[in-house]
């Protein structure tokens, strides 16, 4: 499952992020085999160590590590017996004052206090090998100075070799006549002359080789004959000379061999350590607090696979109270980014990781359990609904008390009604699991459920109605809307359409909005409609051209489809209904207040909620209790709705005339 959950989450895209970061190749296959600890101490460690590495590596720069390529073959040839070429050896030698290069550096880290500065002095000291190595080659060749005997088997070599040289010449010049040139040319190794076809004979010696026209043969000479001998003699005395420095050296790295490996086990973690911290910096990461208490607390989280300058930030937690929180907003506002966001993080943290946020508490989790993206599957026949309940149903029978779920757009794919009830059975399993977990959803009765269920809470994407515009901002404590009328309205859906959609989403004639405060206002969309001037369809979050308020009077009923226009008869009949003190219901926030007005001339009513007082169209008003149910006849609303200081100056003025004494309002009353 983990597979899975890391190519969901795209923890795989972080991973190869971190190879590229690395050196050595051995560096790249652990940081792509990464996977989260289940040991806090051990995250905790690992955290640390991200940690110190990136402070080292602010500090003093990015470390000198080798690549380390092909040591390991190389050491293993050498321990079979093998001769090691100069070039492998001398491949070896740069690693070995590549060591010493990164113990210098760490020597230097030390003023920092961190644990990584000390491991400088882990590394072997092999400064002997490398000065060996380094003596005996120059590039690939051996030098002269590698030994005595081949000091002098080359001395003698160049001794025969002028020799030779100096009989060639010599017969060059008193028998111009037989040569083409006048130069001595080397075939196959040996010296020869290049003599004219027909004065071949005038020269004893062994033709080795005949120009392509047949004109010429070089011929090495009988009087240099036995001076070529002696040379390949001398030839064959140097290569067996090298041979034996070869393996001279090829064993001194053999016996160097343990120590070179734990060089390299050294170098292979702090090549892993300074890759996250690379990754750090460059995502601007900053270490996790972890815990066991099951509290995740994200504050200005990015997606690191974002370009931050448009990514907005994630604020989020759970934990404590919460156990689980149900996101709702638009498509495209950014609630499967912030499923991802909160998963992935805490796989990257939870793997040692730095995450891209201002601070962050994440907790220890077993798994990471989540359901993004349809998973449709033509080979496998799977539809977008059997694909998330198949997921679903995995992710139920593995989770516990110590995971993290995330479930995307929670009971799609089928029929409506169905999907919302296996949206909330499945919500309610995680509850009694125990588990954490965040689902995004659309149904408004998932909502309902998780505003009325222990442990659980709503939150949802900001979206602005005024340009039609996600903002991509989580908001934890209220519900959202799905906004889609707003953005068909706003892709060009035709209007006619877009009322018979309201009817049948809300079930209730527009002729009668008065029954129906489920969502926006009618007459309010409506409105939006006609005040949206721009005429160019946008993809939300690409909008130009924000309308402005008022830049349009509102469109009244009459004018939608041939629609009965509304007269404020009917306005005050619908909003007479409600007195002074009744108990309503204010859409779509869904927030419960009290009526401390009723509607005047314009179907406004004055409705006290918590201690703000607001009046509200009657259209957003549903009535939960009349007054009659609530208070006594003759009640004192002054007691619910008054402040004490204007009780008492009220009670005072019914008595007699107070000069100067007055009864203050808070903005809020103003209207009243």
């Amino acid at each position: 499952m983990f597979e899975k959950t890391s190519h969901t989450l795209e923890f795989d895209t972080i991973k190869t992020m971190l190879s590229e970061r690395a050196v050595s190749d051995i560096g790249k296959q652990k940081l792509l085999a990464l996977t989260p600890y289940l040991s806090l101490s051990e995250v905790n460690a690992k955290i640390k160590e991200t940690t110190e590495a990136k402070a080292i590596l602010t500090a003093l720069g990015t470390p000198p590590l080798p690549s380390m390529k092909d040591i390991p073959q190389l050491l293993e040839l050498a321990a079979l017996g093998s001769m090691l070429l100069p070039e492998q050896l001398l491949f070896i030698s740069q690693f070995l004052t590549a060591t010493k290069r990164v113990k210098t550096y760490l020597l230097k880290a030390e003023f920092l206090q961190t644990e990584i500065a000390y491991y400088g002095n882990s590394f072997a000291d092999l400064s002997g090998l490398t000065e060996e190595i380094s003596r005996c080659l120059r590039g690939t060749r051996v030098e002269d100075e590698a030994s005595k005997e081949l000091k002098g088997i080359r001395r003698k070599m160049e001794q025969i070799q002028t020799e030779i040289r100096t009989k060639l010449e010599n017969l060059l010049r008193t028998k111009k006549d037989w040569f083409s040139e006048n130069y001595i040319s080397n075939r196959n190794g040996h010296y020869v002359l290049p003599v004219k076809k027909e004065y071949k004979n005038q020269i004893g010696g062994s033709t080795l080789d005949v120009s392509s026209t047949g004109a010429t043969c070089f011929i090495v000479p009988n009087t240099v004959l036995k001076l070529e001998e002696e040379l390949s003699l001398k030839q064959i005395l140097e290569d067996n000379e090298i041979r034996r420095i070869l393996y001279e050296l090829t064993g001194m790295v053999a016996d160097a061999a343990a120590e070179i490996n734990l060089n390299m086990q050294a170098m292979e973690t702090l090549d892993l350590l300074f890759a996250k911290a690379k990754l750090s910096v460059d995502m601007k990461g900053v270490p996790a607090l972890m815990n066991h208490e099951r509290r995740i607390s994200i504050v200005n989280g990015r997606h690191p696979l974002l370009n931050p300058k448009d990514c907005v930030p994630l604020n989020f937690s759970i934990g404590k109270d919460i156990q689980g929180i149900v996101i709702t907003g638009p498509n495209t506002g950014g609630k499967t980014v912030s499923l991802k966001t909160v998963g992935l993080l805490s796989l990257m943290a939870q793997s040692g990781l730095h995450v891209p946020c201002e601070e962050a508490e994440l907790c220890m989790n077993n798994g990471i359990f989540c359901d993004i993206g349809d998973g449709q599957s033509i080979t496998e026949n799977l539809s977008t609904f059997s694909s998330h309940i198949t997921n679903i149903i995995q992710i139920l029978g593995q989770s516990n008390d110590e995971s993290l779920v995330l479930l995307d757009e929670l009971g799609s794919g089928t029929d409506p009604a169905e999907g919302m009830g296996i949206a909330i059975a499945i919500l309610e399993e995680l509850r009694e699991k125990n588990c954490i977990f965040v689902a995004t959803t659309h149904y408004p009765e998932v909502k309902e459920y998780a505003a009325r269920t222990k442990g659980l809470i709503n939150a949802r994407m900001a979206f602005d109605k005024e340009s039609l515009k996600p903002l991509y901002r989580l908001e934890i404590g209220e519900a959202g809307e799905s906004c889609a009328l707003y953005i068909a309205r706003r892709l060009g859906l035709p209007e006619k359409m877009l009322t018979r959609a309201y009817e049948e989403a809300y079930s209730t004639s527009v002729y009668d909005k008065t029954q129906s405060p489920r969502h926006m206002e009618y007459t309010d969309f409506i409105n939006a409609a006609a005040n949206d001037t721009n005429n160019t369809v946008q993809i939300p979050g690409t909008l130009t051209k924000t309308p402005s308020p008022g830049s349009t009077a509102y469109m009244p009923l009459s004018k939608v489809q041939g629609l009965p226009k509304e007269t404020s008869v009917n306005k005050t009949c619908a909003s007479s209904k409600f007195t002074l003190g009744d108990s309503v219901m204010v859409y779509p926030q869904k927030k419960i207040g009290i009526v401390f007005k009723p509607s005047d001339e314009k179907g406004l009513i004055g409705v006290q909620l918590q201690k703000k007082k607001e009046f509200i169209n009657h259209k957003r008003i549903k009535l939960i209790s009349p007054a009659s149910e609530l208070y006594p006849p003759d009640y004192d609303f002054s007691i619910v709705f008054d402040s004490v200081a204007n009780r008492k100056a009220r009670h005072q003025m019914d008595k007699k005339h107070q000069p100067g004494l007055e009864i203050r309002y808070s903005s809020d009353n103003e209207n009243n």
